[in-house]
């Protein structure tokens, strides 16, 4: 028998005690069909205020925006929005913005980033929304249309990338760059879209100056938020008046409880690449990893599931890191300069905020001789998509009928978790799962926060199979009660957060 490699879920309060609710969720199951969403509102409102503790500590001001592509829910929006005025949303298309401002969300706590079309420009400056530009030419059309509509100014932030490290300031140094992204303004080129600013600067007011690194290094970030700082000097040079540092998204989930777990199964992915032990993934799917003359090569493309620090702690460890240039902490620059602070969280403000329920169809055996069994879950990979963002972790069996007596009687199971799809490659994980026993059919397995990109980001109709349902549920007392997403409205929370 396979000794287990377990990923169990981080599980924070409440969530931890609605999965301890089963009756309750097979019920929901039972009702909307599998797969089903379910989102808990009031996490995402417990988790922007953390984040603003953050910025107190660091005697900060600025907004925390809530990524909208992270989830398409309707309730975690309006919650947010009985919030005050330091929690707004971040939009990236036309929808995203007509759904915010219909949720409750008021233009002026809206920042529209990503590739924008002439509707999605329009309606931003109509409401009153932040414009984070992505190009000098997304700026000339912006200006374009305000003039010719009548529109009044438009704030806008310049988005910038391409940021060097102190050593390429040396005429002998090393010039090392961030990663390269296809977003922003190259570092080397903002002079030209400062020109292009002071142009147009009847049609929009430069309110600050913006970065996203797709990264999880705190120094690479730091780095960029002190260049940030440092070309703001050069912008109040030209007579404009930028007053703000957006330094996005990217700060984190945890989503595996325990380090140990971690470090294991992942040494023991490698292993399984060089064939010094039996594979742990479907047909010895390895990840990004392969083998190479008895050598392990790749990149393992795996989400670091297991993060000692993620979301707020993360903003705190970047704020008090000192600049490489300036030796000061980040805040301490922000403070310096009288700079608010803006950031963009999706993943890590939607932590802990819900889980994806689908019901067991059948189990059968995995092939001859291996042990291991194949289980057909009332879902689809692009239902649940995890593994597409490189997130591993173990689903939680909720049995039918509530926990067997005999349940300490049974030894853990190992189990490919496969989807509903006439498709070979329809896996919703391709690595060998340890459940608790084997589970049978109208059992349930929960998958722990999936609110952060893996609900709904990758969903799609294929073979006509139904969309995941999407309910909001609140404590009830000892019980729990529930709502279709978009029938949920915070009228019970009146927000009034402060910083």
């Amino acid at each position: 028998m396979d000794v287990p490699l377990y990923l169990r879920p981080r599980v924070d309060p409440p969530l931890a005690s609605l999965l301890r609710a089963q009756t309750f969720l097979h019920s929901l199951v039972d009702a909307l069909g599998s797969p089903l969403n379910v989102l808990l509102p009031e996490v995402v409102a417990e988790n922007a205020a953390r984040f603003r503790a953050v910025y107190r500590r660091h005697h900060l001001s600025g907004r925390v925006y809530f990524a909208h592509k992270a989830n398409r829910s309707s309730a975690l929006v309006r919650r947010l929005a009985a919030e005050d005025a330091a929690v707004g949303v971040d939009v990236a298309s036309l929808a995203e913005l007509r759904h915010a401002l219909g949720c409750g969300v008021t233009g002026d706590r809206i920042m529209a980033t990503g590739p924008k079309d002439a509707e999605f420009l329009w309606l931003a400056a109509r409401v009153g929304a932040t414009v984070n530009l992505d190009s000098p030419g997304e700026l000339e059309h912006l200006a374009d249309l305000v003039r010719r509509h009548g529109l009044g100014r438009v704030a806008v932030l310049a988005r910038l990338s391409g940021f060097e490290s102190a050593a390429g300031r040396g005429a002998t140094g090393t010039r090392l760059l961030s990663r390269r992204s296809r977003f922003g303004t190259p570092l080397g080129e903002a002079r030209e879209l400062l020109s292009a600013l002071e142009r147009h600067a009847d049609a929009v007011d430069l309110t600050g100056v913006a970065y996203h690194l797709d990264t999880t290094g705190v120094e690479e970030k730091a780095r960029a938020l002190e260049q940030c700082v440092l070309f703001m000097d050069e912008c109040r040079e030209r007579q404009l008046a930028p007053r703000a540092v957006d330094i996005g998204g990217g700060f984190g989930v945890g989503y595996v409880a325990d380090a140990e777990e971690w470090e294991r199964w992942t040494t023991a992915l490698s292993e399984a690449v060089l064939g010094v032990r039996p594979p742990l993934t479907w047909r010895g799917h390895g990840y990004g990893l392969r083998n190479e003359g008895g050598t392990v090569r790749g990149t393992a493309a795996l989400y670091p599931a297991h993060r000692p620090t993620a979301g707020p702690g993360y903003l705190d460890e970047l704020l008090s890191l000192p600049a490489p240039v300036l030796g000061r902490p980040a805040a301490t620059l922000l403070l310096e300069h009288l700079h608010d602070l803006h950031i963009e969280p999706g993943r890590a403000l939607v932590d802990q905020c819900g889980l994806t329920l689908a019901r067991v169809l059948d189990v059968r055996p995995a092939g001859e001789g291996s042990g291991h069994h194949l289980v057909r879950l009332g879902m689809n990979a692009g239902d649940m998509s995890l593994e597409e963002h490189g997130v591993l972790v173990d689903p939680v069996l909720l049995p039918r009928g509530g926990p067997a007596e005999d349940e300490d009687a049974h030894e853990p199971v190992g189990v490919y978790l496969a989807g509903n799809l006439c498709l070979e490659a329809d896996l919703i994980t391709r690595r060998l799962v340890h459940l608790p026993r084997l589970p049978r059919a109208g059992d349930v397995l929960a998958f722990a926060n999936t609110a952060g990109y893996a609900m709904d980001f990758h969903a799609h109709h294929a073979q006509r199979q139904p969309l995941a349902r999407t309910v909001a549920v609140e404590p009830d007392g000892d019980s729990w009660r529930w709502c279709p997403d978009e029938d949920y409205w915070p009228l019970t929370h009146p927000g009034g957060t402060t910083a």
